[in-house]
């Protein structure tokens, strides 16, 4: 008697799973599912590896990122200050 898998069986897994994490839960469950293949795929064939570079990053890279670095926390500074300001009136 073979032990394959038949339409059956995979209906009453599927029930079970259901039951078990309800439907709220069962899409993020298969989209987590999905990316820990897709990474386990990619990492057994080396295909991760091809599209990185391994490179330095150039001087003018290194001057964009630190050129926008304090812009970004004055931003944010700015807003903090305006959430307290906020917060005093209210």
């Amino acid at each position: 008697m073979p032990f394959g898998i038949g339409p059956l069986e995979l209906i009453i897994v599927l029930v079970i799973v259901l039951v078990i994490f309800g439907p709220k839960r069962l899409p993020g469950l298969g989209r987590s599912l999905g990316t820990g293949m897709r990474e386990f795929k990619d990492s057994i064939s080396g295909k991760d590896q091809e599209g990185k570079k391994d490179e330095a990053p150039t001087e003018s890279d290194r001057i964009e990122r630190t050129a926008d670095a304090p812009a970004a926390k004055d931003a944010e500074a700015k807003a903090a200050e305006e959430k307290v300001l906020g917060d005093r009136r209210s």
